[in-house]
């Protein structure tokens, strides 16, 4: 599956390198016109981060977040400094269609599986970004990959459980950005590790040929930001290319 993302920062289309904020690039394209192309090219889900909640929940874009979903003809998954129950509900009234949680569910992840009791686990998907060290290991940082949080991947999904968990999104922060290519043996690995979650893949993605490595690997979906946005293809070349992967 195709998932086109869009960034914004003070309500605008931003893309970030590596989730450096210093590193911004914003583009004239608005949020209204990508979200209608991307619909009139086949999209059927909308991925929307608001990195300006993610940086301070008290700036959250929440008007401006109910203006797009309610724009959008596609089911919408929000991200963005989810830090509380409140926040959950908050994303769901505006009519998101999923709520996507980062660093919460790495530092209190009794609380977030608690979260899948109330809303079921088709409402929430855990956004994992990875950094992995020189023994291989798929680390867990947060806060917008500053802080160590000393957890590997592995262990956070056996301690949520693949009956708990249905979406993941994980990136591979070393490729976030590069359009250099995505870690495809990560998916495959994680597809093989966790076969009942829906992986979405995210980082890298510059080329066709890069989404028909990450199709093959196993992963379920992927986000595609900045290559669209540069125009390296259209969302229904990236369709096209999945299909017949």
């Amino acid at each position: 599956m195709i998932i086109p993302a869009i960034d914004l920062i003070d309500g605008k289309t931003v893309r970030l390198y590596q989730g450096d904020y210093q590193q911004k690039t914003a583009y004239q394209q608005t949020p209204e016109e990508l979200i209608n192309r991307y619909y009139e090219q086949g999209a059927n889900i909308l991925h929307l981060v608001d990195l300006d909640g993610a940086k301070d929940s008290e700036k959250r874009q929440t008007q401006r977040l109910k203006e797009l979903i309610s724009l959008a003809k596609m089911p919408v998954q929000v991200g963005g400094g989810v830090r509380c129950q409140q926040d959950v509900d908050d994303l769901l009234d505006l009519g998101a269609s999923r709520v996507v949680i980062g660093s919460l569910a790495i530092k209190q992840p009794e609380l977030v599986k608690q979260w899948f009791e109330v809303y079921g686990k088709e409402k929430i998907v855990l956004a994992l970004d990875v950094q992995i060290n020189e023994q291989g290991e798929k680390m867990l940082p947060t806060h917008g990959w500053i802080n160590a949080s000393g957890t590997r991947l592995e262990e956070l999904l056996a301690f949520y459980g693949e009956d708990t968990v249905q979406h993941v999104l994980c990136t591979d922060i070393s490729k976030d950005g590069t359009l250099m290519g995505s870690n495809v043996d990560l998916y495959q690995e994680l597809k093989q590790q966790f076969p009942k979650i829906t992986w979405q893949a995210s980082g890298g993605v510059g080329s066709l040929h890069d989404i028909t490595n990450v199709a093959k690997s196993g992963a379920d979906g992927i986000i595609l930001g900045k290559a669209l946005l540069d125009g390296k293809f259209s969302v229904a070349e990236a369709i096209t290319c999945w299909q017949n992967a």
